[in-house]
């Protein structure tokens, strides 16, 4: 079966899904977008992610392409199409065609695509039990990361230096010697069972997935400091994870050259998953 995909108001073919050469999503990475996790083919915090994008579309003045009601009717009829039981969409809106201008073209339509993909239902709780190792690097991104935007290379290329380093994620480092977050995650310490993550900011993204489980450690009582940790303290803690739509609660078993714990997933792991679980909201 042919992927079915979403451009501009048409169903097409993944493979002749198709945007002009001078969109500025191409030629500036003047866009934002959104990714939605899909299990059991339920969209996972499906109002948390569309409001966080009607706030990065409002952020660098893009109008929405289509009424805010309508986006969960293509995204349900994409799951459908493409008969994905666990899988992501992914979901991104630029500003438009337009003769390349560094200056706001003043008719362009914005263009919005979406985009459906199925995941192996075992590769989520494979990888979860086996848990994930980092690597930090600097943070070179521009000083409006809580803007999701389309703007990415900081992050493609330090998640490049993890996989050149045998490690599947990259944790930011800013120039006090703190982590940020990760290149596509929300990065978390544990230590004397209380849960430590970065405050928000104009240096991190306001995760779906963090708040979720924020909203889940609080219904549960258990201990959350939102703090900035560096490397000291990851020496020192007890477990770590990382959050993110598509990768929910994932243990980090090592941190460069520094094992976590004993190097095998912790308790806590268990415990943050079945919390985040519960307090998610399913559409």
């Amino acid at each position: 079966m042919s992927r079915i995909s979403y451009v501009n108001g048409a169903y097409c073919t993944h493979n002749s899904s198709v945007i002009h050469i001078e969109d500025r999503g191409f030629q500036f990475a003047d866009g934002v977008y959104e990714v939605f996790g899909v299990i059991n083919k339920k969209i996972l915090d499906y109002q948390g992610h569309l409001n966080r994008l009607f706030d990065s579309l409002n952020e660098i003045k893009i109008k929405s392409p289509i009424h805010k009601s309508a986006y969960v009717f293509h995204i349900k009829n994409l799951i459908s199409k493409n008969q994905i039981k666990n899988g992501l969409i992914y979901l991104q809106i630029t500003r438009g065609v337009a003769s390349r201008d560094f200056k706001f073209p003043k008719n362009a339509k914005p263009s919005l695509v979406i985009i459906a993909k199925n995941l192996p239902d075992d590769e989520y709780q494979n990888t979860f039990q086996k848990g994930i190792k980092v690597k930090t690097t600097k943070d070179l991104r521009w000083k409006r990361v809580d803007i999701k935007t389309i703007n990415l290379l900081a992050p493609v290329l330090a998640k490049q230096y993890a996989v050149d380093n045998k490690c599947q994620e990259a944790w930011l480092v800013d120039n006090e010697g703190f982590i940020t977050e990760g290149s596509s995650s929300t990065a978390w310490i544990l230590k004397n069972k209380t849960l430590y993550t970065t405050p928000l900011s104009n240096s991190i993204l306001n995760g779906i997935t963090r708040k979720t489980l924020i909203r889940g450690l609080k219904k549960n009582k258990l201990k959350l400091i939102e703090k900035k940790f560096n490397i000291k303290d990851i020496k020192a803690c007890d477990e770590a994870f990382i959050t993110s739509a598509t990768q929910y609660i994932m243990p980090v078993i090592r941190v460069d050259s520094h094992r976590i714990g004993n190097g095998r997933v912790g308790k806590y792991a268990e415990i943050f998953r079945k919390v985040y679980m519960e307090a998610v909201k399913l559409s």
